[in-house]
């Protein structure tokens, strides 16, 4: 838990002590906030010297304090003009927007976060850790670690949560990470990290590309900038 001061302070610090390559979380669509103010916190955020900035519109999720009291924020019109203004004043200062929510400078894009978007295997480690494997036959298993830390520091390393994934689920998995991605992913990629052929989707991807929701060539599947703005609709078509 920390506020504006502390933030601005712990960027400088890691500047000072030779850290050339850091990133910054900021939303807008905070409760009462201004375009001019999302667009004043997003430079001071660029004046600070990250070379990656994860910008996003507050979001009011269950089971917490906003979610049960639910707070105004700007309407719906005035957060897509705060996004677009905040996309080009990210886009003069040299951060390109690979990512939903993610802006990078070149050569500055997010590895450990890539291989999420892109359906990548990862360890689970640590309280509340989730893990995703594939085994040798291709089945993939998503995990998770006991959830409190204070059993986790006591010894208990054990999975509390573990299930292997159907072949039905899969595209709805894999497309709700790799779809992120403002270049989407080759169309290769589908059949390497799921195992199941392109083919069975091929009525599902001619629709959303007739709607001009995904962009028209075979090689890649990626949003059109209109898919991209209603990727939920996308998503439930998987």
């Amino acid at each position: 838990i920390h506020g504006k001061d502390e933030a601005i302070h712990a960027a400088e610090s890691a500047r000072r002590a030779g850290f050339d390559n850091f990133n910054l979380d900021l939303m807008h669509g905070l409760p009462g906030q201004s375009r001019a103010q999302a667009l004043d916190d997003l430079e001071q955020a660029i004046a600070l010297g990250p070379t990656h900035l994860s910008w996003y519109e507050l979001t009011i999720e269950p089971n917490t304090a906003f979610y049960s009291n639910p707070p105004v924020q700007p309407d719906s019109d005035e957060m897509a003009d705060t996004e677009e203004a905040g996309f080009a004043l990210l886009g003069q200062h040299g951060f390109q927007r690979y990512e939903i929510s993610a802006f990078a400078q070149p050569g500055r894009r997010c590895r450990h976060n890539l291989n999420y978007w892109q359906f990548g295997d990862y360890l689970g480690i640590g309280a509340g850790a989730h893990g995703k494997l594939t085994d040798a036959d291709g089945r993939i298993q998503r995990y998770q670690k006991t959830r409190l830390p204070e059993h986790y520091l006591a010894g208990d390393k054990r999975t509390r949560q573990q299930r292997w994934l159907e072949p039905d689920e899969l595209p709805m998995e894999y497309f709700l990470n790799t779809l992120r991605l403002i270049e989407g992913a080759p169309a290769s990629l589908f059949e390497a990290r799921t195992g199941l052929a392109l083919d069975t989707l091929s009525a599902t991807l001619a629709s959303l590309r007739s709607k001009q929701l995904l962009t028209p060539e075979a090689s890649s599947i990626r949003c059109s900038a209109l898919g991209i703005r209603h990727l939920n609709r996308v998503l439930e078509a998987f």
